[in-house]
Formats: structure tokens, C-alpha cells, sequence
């Protein structure tokens, strides 16, 4: 009999018990559709894909990758025999991205993002593995700032909402030649920057180029901008009249810090507590710092030298040498005769040797005599004059702009493109 045919029954053979007068009683039929109703029989499981976000580390391979979230590897091996995608997967770089998507270990899907703006795309079908190659470009801003300095450079810069990443570029690939950001920067010093920012979808991505930028230190301007001729042959910073920012030596051979103590001839030695001639400038930082290569040379001096502690001594040619100590290690490979470029990490910052803290101790001289490498005039490189105009032509028009930004108070976006 049915669930509603019992019901009913029931309900009438109770009804017919009551007392002819009595007043009909509510029935409370739960207790039975309780103990008639049939159990609902659950649906069969499905087995559901896992999909594991896996970011590249330091020594991963792609087989690595695989056996660490339990793909079979033979879809491995299938997606390596296709030229097109061997590339795209076998050279991974920590830091990378990969969406892998399986069930009980047979491939689904595999996406990476192998750059800002093309993503491989994997998905299982009939027949295979169906590769595709996802674009989604970049939309590139053109933005101002301006900053003015009342505690350190980057505090400044991050408060007008510029990256770190940008102001190291105007630090060491545009002013790094004119200014000494260890010693030279003072409060009230200000800086205008003209920039690119990238977008995706809408989203931001990071900071792009910088194309011109000016640099007010201690009363005098600093101006460069970027410049690529139509060929690719002449590429970099110069200043408006077409003299490279890029010169034969930097001002500071290290990643800029505080100073602990200027050029002095007259300077009270910390250790001996006696005046001595103190021929160069110290650079307190902390033990481990990089330090560079102030120009192009070679090794001519590179161990243990008295008070200098560790020191690497380079011979720049023409009577010029640099001089770098109280290090804590050389750089991998520095060694006597060994050719070095400017930049390049030829020693880690220390206090070995008379030293009463880490710090860089750096010298410059010309024919054995010690200059000051804050004041030494350097050279300029220029832009060949076939140029001129094609530089003088992207030259104003984005000086034009950085102007519009010097003008107006911080934090200005100055146009779009």
C-alpha cells in the first residue's frame, strides 16, 4: 500500500475512535511518514580532477613537477615529441607559475605563463593534446611624479608613488655618474620623473621604462633622457644636448647607504686617534654588501694589504687605479689579471683589517696621487652628430612633458598612450 492510501487509513480509523462530541484533534502523522518513507539512495561518487598551482623553485624540472603532484609521465614524454611546446616546457625559472590539472594521475590540463603577455594553454582532447598560445597584451601608461626629499630618497619616492624599481633606475643608470647617493643627497633636494606603467586587463602590472627625469641636488639640476635611433645602434641616457649620462667611472662604487665618513685630509683616525690623511670615503653598510667595479680594468691587487684588511686594487689605464677595502670576501672569480667591467661585483663589504665597523674604504688615484672621487671631473660620452636631429626630435617632446610634471605638485599622471 502507498505511503498516502496508509495514511489515510490510519486517519480514519482514529477519527473513528474519537468521542462522537469531542472536538476533532490534530494528527500527527511525522512518527509515521518517519518510519514508511524509503531512505533516498545516494548518487554514484564522481571522481573530481585535482588542480594544483605549482610555483617553480631553485633546481625544479618539469619531471620533477610531475612526479611531486602524481601525473603519469607519459603525457610528459607525449607533450616533449612536439617541437612546438618542448621549449616552453623544459625551460622553467624559479619564481614561474604552472597550473596542472588530473584525474588519478592522467594529464587534464597544463597552463604557464611564460611571459607578461603569452601564456601556454594545455587541455586534453580526442585526439591528444590540444596546444594553444594565449596572448593578453599590455596596456603601457605614460606617468609623472614628483618628489621632494625630507628623509631618504626612497621614502620620498614612495610617498609620491614611485617604485623602488624606478628610483634605482634614476640612482644607477641615469644620476649615478653626477650625483653620490651615499653622500651628496640633502633634505629639500627634489626629483620629476616621467615614466611608463604597465596594465593588464586593467590591472597593474609594474613599472615600465623611465624616458626623462630631472635631479635638483644641493642646488643643481640634473637632466637625462632616453634615447633609441630607429637602427638600435645608439641606445641609453643623455643629457638634452646629447652627452651621455654613462661616464668612465661611478661615484659610488656600492649600493648607496649612509656615510660614515667623508674625504678629509685632516680627519682624526677612529683607531690610532691621530690626524691622518683620510684618501678617499668611507661607506658604512652592512656586512655582505655588494661592491662594484667603479670602471672598467683590471685586477692588478687582490689579498690581504696591512691596515686595508682585505683590499682589490684595479688598474683603470692611463695612470688611474681604484682601490677597495676592509672587504669581507672577493667577488667569485676576482683574481689578478682578471678583466672586469663597470658593475661588476668584485668584493662583499667587510671591517677586516684597522676598521671599527663594516665598511667600504674606497679610493681613486691618478699616477699614485689620491683624488677626491666625489669632485674628480669625468668625461661624457656623445651622440654621434648623424643623430642629432632624430634625438633632439624625441628629446623635446618627452622634456616637454616632464616639465608639465615639474610644474604641478606631486603625484601627477601626466598622459596616456
Amino acid at each position: 500500500m502507498g505511503l498516502p492510501l496508509l495514511a489515510a487509513a490510519v486517519a480514519a480509523t482514529l477519527l473513528a475512535r474519537q468521542p462522537a462530541d469531542a472536538a476533532p484533534q490534530p494528527l500527527d502523522l511525522s512518527a509515521i511518514v518517519a518510519t514508511t518513507a524509503a531512505p533516498v539512495a545516494a548518487a554514484p561518487a564522481i571522481d573530481d580532477p585535482d588542480s594544483v598551482e605549482v610555483t617553480v623553485q631553485r633546481n625544479d624540472t618539469l619531471d620533477r613537477i610531475f612526479r611531486s603532484v602524481g601525473v603519469d609521465m607519459a603525457a610528459l614524454a607525449e607533450l616533449r615529441s612536439r617541437p612546438e611546446v618542448r621549449k616552453a616546457l623544459d625551460v622553467v625559472r624559479p619564481g614561474d607559475i604552472i597550473t596542472v590539472t588530473h584525474l588519478d594521475g592522467a594529464l587534464l590540463s597544463l597552463n604557464r605563463q611564460i611571459s607578461d603577455t603569452l601564456t601556454l594553454s594545455i587541455a586534453r582532447s580526442e585526439d591528444g593534446y590540444a596546444v594553444n598560445y594565449i596572448e593578453n597584451p599590455l596596456e603601457t601608461e605614460m606617468v609623472g611624479r614628483r618628489a621632494r626629499i625630507d628623509s631618504s630618497l626612497f621614502e620620498a619616492g614612495q610617498k609620491a608613488g614611485i617604485s623602488a624599481e624606478t628610483i634605482m633606475t634614476l640612482a644607477n643608470q641615469m644620476f649615478g655618474w653626477d650625483i653620490d647617493f651615499a653622500l651628496d643627497i640633502r633634505d629639500g633636494d627634489e626629483f620629476s620623473v616621467l615614466y611608463e606603467q604597465k596594465f593588464q586587463d586593467g590591472h597593474y602590472v609594474s613599472d615600465g621604462k623611465v624616458l626623462a627625469a630631472d635631479f635638483t641636488n644641493q642646488g643643481k639640476t640634473h637632466r637625462a633622457v632616453w634615447f633609441e635611433s630607429q637602427d638600435g645602434e645608439v641606445r641609453g641616457y643623455f643629457t638634452p644636448e646629447g652627452k651621455g649620462m654613462r661616464k668612465a667611472f661611478l661615484r659610488a662604487p656600492l649600493d648607496f647607504t649612509r656615510i660614515s665618513s667623508g674625504f678629509n685630509m685632516h680627519r682624526l683616525h677612529p683607531i690610532l686617534g691621530i690626524v691622518r690623511a683620510h684618501k678617499g670615503v668611507d661607506y658604512a653598510a652592512p656586512t655582505g654588501t655588494r661592491v662594484w667595479a667603479a670602471g672598467e680594468g683590471r685586477v692588478a691587487f687582490a689579498g690581504r694589504k696591512g691596515g686595508y684588511g682585505n683590499v682589490v686594487i684595479i688598474d683603470h689605464g692611463k695612470g688611474i687605479s681604484t682601490v677597495y677595502g676592509h672587504l669581507s670576501r672577493f667577488g667569485k672569480g676576482i683574481r689578478v689579471g682578471r678583466h672586469v667591467s663597470q658593475g661588476d661585483v668584485v668584493a662583499y663589504v667587510g671591517m677586516t683589517g684597522a676598521a671599527t665597523g663594516p665598511h667600504l674604504h674606497y679610493e681613486y688615484r691618478v699616477n699614485g696621487v689620491h683624488k677626491n672621487p666625489a669632485t674628480i671631473p669625468m668625461p661624457r660620452t656623445e651622440i654621434p652628430s648623424r643623430y642629432l636631429a632624430e634625438f633632439h626630435d624625441q628629446a623635446s617632446t618627452a622634456l616637454a612633458k616632464l616639465d608639465l610634471t615639474s610644474g604641478t605638485p606631486p603625484v601627477t599622471q601626466v598622459a596616456s598612450r
